[in-house]
């Protein structure tokens, strides 16, 4: 501590020389002159130090006992100030910088977000900043704990979020909720009904009363496992035992086949730049965009807007609230193009392709594949067709309640 109060009022390091330095140190002691670092260099030479407001008074207190005093080197707060007396402008600078880093300390100026894998970081970011968590807010100004409850009513997919201020930097943590399990519905009754025409070739009955059996054919729409099963009564029974309601459940494979279309003009309105262009210039601190050179906006319709940011980073890649912006306009004009009808076709085929991937699902593959084209009035049209192995089952719900029975029936006297 007193090595801070030293440097804060400013010291001056002596060398006395003399026949009797130790006289000079007395003379101190009774003078009320305080020393320090006191260190003898020879018999009749030390070195020590003195404060700035005492400094003056050391040649006076040497030359009553015959002794030489000569300041050596300088140290503390007011020496460095001192330099500036008369640098005005190098003054008022470090004013200003020790003044913005008093302010600026207290305003946010980076945003880190982890925990997140999902849920997009933009968006987190998104919506902090209308909760008032952005670059240039005031941080003890934020309630982060109220910040944090709104922010996850809004963002449904997360499950837990705390906002940390350290100084200049917010550091936001999320957790993410766990998917949640697919609860199946026991109590309503439902049919496996076929999603599609085609030949079946695997069965998995897990609930219900099936209506096919494997070889069969199909139609798109009819039920493949009955959710009214039939109750079994002695081979011998006079009644007919009635039946039962359950949720049937199974899978169901068969071959199908599919065709799908896609088409596309040839020719399309494409854009044609011309050669014309403007530049404008911002500068982003704080979040805030502050146009200083050239075009602030787009000039008319039928111009291109592109824009090219720059962030500056500090040594280690921290990223700072300092960015500089290129905004560049293109005028083009709209004129008719040929498309390369090989190159539309492959862009549809891939299309087509991808279609029936998502139909037949991740548990169905594609057995076969073919594609035609024809082209007309300018028109290209891709058809394909494919055969394929599918799981065609979709349950269907109904009216009723699972386990409910029909009354028994009197059977028709044979």
């Amino acid at each position: 501590m007193q090595a801070i109060i030293n440097f804060l009022r400013g010291s001056v390091l002596f060398t006395v020389t003399g026949a009797f330095p130790e006289r000079f140190l007395n003379l101190c002691a009774q003078r009320g002159v305080g020393f320090w670092d006191l260190e003898w260099l020879d018999e009749h030479s030390l070195q020590l130090r003195v404060a700035r407001g005492d400094a003056k008074r050391v040649g006076e207190l040497a030359e009553k006992v015959m002794c030489e005093a000569s300041a050596q080197r300088r140290a503390g707060i007011p020496f460095f100030l001192a330099g500036f007396r008369r640098r005005y402008a190098l003054l008022l600078g470090l004013a200003l910088s020790i003044a913005a880093v008093c302010v600026l300390s207290r305003f946010i100026l980076t945003i880190e977000v982890s925990g997140n894998e999902k849920v997009p970081t933009a968006a987190i970011l998104t919506e902090l900043s209308r909760q008032g968590v952005r670059v240039g807010a005031y941080g003890p100004g934020l309630d982060v704990r109220r910040i944090s409850q709104e922010a996850l009513i809004r963002l449904e997919d997360l499950a837990w979020m705390s906002v940390n201020l350290h100084g200049t930097r917010a550091e936001v943590l999320v957790r993410e909720k766990l998917p949640t399990p697919e609860l199946r519905d026991e109590t309503t009754p439902a049919h496996v009904i076929s999603a599609a025409t085609g030949i079946i070739t695997h069965m998995e009955v897990l609930e219900g009363q099936p209506s096919f059996q494997e070889g069969d054919t199909v139609l798109e729409g009819e039920v493949l496992i009955s959710g009214v099963v039939d109750l079994k009564e002695p081979k011998y029974a006079t009644v007919d035992a009635g039946q039962r309601l359950v949720h049937a459940r199974g899978n169901i494979y068969a071959r199908t086949w599919r065709t799908l279309e896609a088409e596309i003009p040839l020719e399309a309105q494409v854009k044609a730049y011309t050669g014309e262009k403007e530049t404008g210039w911002s500068l982003i601190l704080l979040g805030h965009s502050v146009n200083f050179f050239g075009k602030t906006g787009i000039p008319m319709d039928g111009y291109d807007k592109i824009s090219t940011t720059r962030v500056f980073t500090l040594p280690g890649g921290r990223v700072m609230p300092l960015a500089l912006r290129k905004t560049e306009y293109r005028a083009y004009e709209t004129v008719p193009a040929a498309l390369d009808p090989d190159a539309a076709q492959a862009m549809l085929e891939e299309q087509l392709a991808d279609r029936l991937e998502k139909l037949v699902g991740e548990d169905g593959e594609v057995v076969q594949l073919s594609f035609a084209a024809r082209e007309a009035e300018g028109i290209l049209t891709v058809t394909a067709k494919a055969e394929c192995r599918e799981q065609i089952g979709r349950e269907v719900t109904f009216e009723g309640t699972v386990g409910e029975t029909t009354p028994a029936q009197p059977l028709p006297a044979g």
